[in-house]
C-alpha cells in the first residue's frame, strides 16, 4: 500500500477568489502588509497495491480526471510505502 500526497494549486496566472476574499479579510482586522495569498488544496489517499508503477499511474490518473482541473490548476504529489 502506497500513502499519496497531493498538493493542487491554481495556476499563478487564474485569479483566486478565495485568497482575495482572505486578504481583504485581513485588511479589515488591520492587517494591512498581507497581500498575495493563494489558497490551495491539499489532498492525502491510499492506493491499495504493492506494485510502485501501478500507485503512481493510479495516483496520477486520480489527480488529473478528478482531482485538479487540468485547465486552472496543476499538482504535484510525493508518495511513500505504508
Amino acid at each position: 500500500m502506497y500513502k499519496a500526497k497531493v498538493l493542487i494549486k491554481r495556476r499563478p496566472s487564474i485569479l483566486d477568489p478565495q485568497g482575495k476574499a482572505a486578504e481583504q479579510g485581513a485588511k479589515l482586522l488591520g492587517m494591512a502588509n498581507i497581500n498575495h495569498t493563494r489558497i490551495d488544496k491539499y489532498v492525502e489517499f491510499n492506493v491499495d497495491t504493492q506494485d510502485e508503477k501501478v500507485a503512481e499511474a493510479q495516483i496520477k490518473d486520480y489527480c488529473y480526471k478528478l482531482l485538479s482541473n487540468p485547465n486552472l490548476e496543476d499538482y504535484e504529489f510525493t508518495m511513500e510505502r505504508e
